[in-house]
């Protein structure tokens, strides 16, 4: 069977798209009537008069007498104290007496133990030698064998002076001898080319859509006019409750709390008081300041600047310190021999190779490792020491 897909752009109609309808929104119009503001509660409830809530708690009645009160308990009335025998022991006193046999039952371990023969490791405490007698000898074969030799002159290099070259400075590079500015050509691109899948005819067959698709009939939305204003052509009322019901009062200004002006004296002016009659200016002399006479009197004359050390010093001749710089030694015409015995008699070993980076090939056998990551290894075969001491072979430390 062939199928055919149905193409989206060729075979959709667009549509009017309609806007939703908007619904209009009530006129609100008040209800005419009473509102009924009674309830079931204010029905069926029976009023009654409440009264003062009498107290369940009786009265506090106290009981008073003159009567002595006696303290003595019961307990103390009652309570006898009994003689009481101490109750002998009913235990029977019997000596210890060890057993005469042996006891016959032997424990798991005495049955499955099989003692061995232990086996001591080998000591590696070094055999006691003995100390020779005698003077001890200080004499070494470097001693005994060194042969002094004579020192030459010691060789200085003559330092060459420098000649600058008379042939010109080449430049030149291999990049700039080699390299030729030749363009090349642009690099493909490695990208598909963009082909279209499919035919270019026009689809002939029914999709889905275009078979459950029903149009429906979608009528215009219904405007809204807004009600033109009208002004009122009455005029306002602008009384209110206040201006209606507000009854004027006549009241009368209060009067100015204010002296009524009274007759007014032409003659002078009288302006004596008891102050300026009674009070009498003193005279005041101002008081000096209490400073007390100076003991020491000041000096009159011209300052002499002779000091008491200057007086009293006496200058002694300083006697320089001896000096220790030792004395100059000219230095003699023969040149320094520098050499040491360490340049001459010093023999180059051949470095060894570290047994841990083969030490199969060398001729190791790995033992263990220390705490820091050191390998330790030690010989197959070790060589006998010439004492009659029991061979130890040497470890030799590897690379980490």
């Amino acid at each position: 069977p062939v199928f055919s897909f149905p193409q989206f752009r060729s075979d959709y109609l667009p549509y009017e798209i309609v806007p939703r309808p908007i619904q209009p929104q009530a006129e609100y119009r008040p209800k005419s009537g009473k509102i009924d503001l009674g309830t079931i509660y204010q029905r069926d409830y029976n009023p009654h008069k409440v009264g003062p809530v009498t107290l369940a708690r009786p009265r506090e009645r106290k009981h008073t007498s003159d009567a002595k009160v006696d303290t003595v308990p019961t307990y103390r009335d009652h309570y006898r104290l009994w003689k009481s025998q101490r109750t002998e022991s009913c235990k029977v006193e019997r000596d210890y007496e060890p057993p005469s046999e042996r006891f016959g039952n032997p424990s798991t371990f005495q049955d499955d133990y099989i003692p061995k023969q232990p086996n001591p490791p080998a000591s590696c405490k070094p055999c006691e030698s003995k100390l020779p007698e005698g003077p001890f000898d200080g004499n070494t074969i470097h001693r005994t064998a060194y042969v002094v030799h004579e020192l030459g002159p010691l060789f200085v290099r003559p330092r060459e002076e420098y000649k600058p070259s008379d042939e010109p400075f080449e430049d030149l590079t291999t990049h700039q001898r080699d390299f030729k500015g030749i363009p090349g050509e642009q690099a493909k691109s490695c990208k598909p080319e963009g082909r279209k899948h499919g035919s270019d005819d026009p689809f002939k067959g029914t999709t889905e859509f275009q078979d459950r698709f029903q149009p429906y009939v979608v009528t215009a939305p219904e405007f809204h006019k807004p009600r033109e204003y009208v002004p009122p052509t009455d005029k306002m009322d602008l009384k209110s409750s206040n201006r209606l019901d507000y009854i004027k009062h006549k009241v009368v200004p209060r009067a100015p709390v204010k002296p009524a002006p009274g007759r007014k004296s032409t003659g002078p002016f009288q302006g004596k008081t008891t102050t300026k009659e009674d009070y009498q200016p003193w005279k005041v002399c101002p008081q000096g300041p209490i400073k007390k006479e100076e003991e020491i009197q000041k000096p009159t004359g011209k300052f002499a600047s002779l000091t008491t050390f200057r007086s009293h010093y006496i200058p002694h001749q300083a006697n320089p310190p001896q000096s220790f710089k030792p004395v100059q030694v000219v230095p003699p015409g023969v040149p320094f021999k520098d050499e040491t015995l360490y340049r001459t008699e010093y023999t180059p070993k051949k470095p060894e190779v570290c047994p841990g980076l083969n030490p199969d090939a060398a001729g190791y056998v790995y033992v263990s490792t220390d705490s820091q990551g050191h390998r330790f290894y030690r010989r197959e075969s070790p060589e006998r020491s010439s004492s009659d001491c029991s061979p130890v072979p040497e470890e030799v430390p590897a690379v980490s």
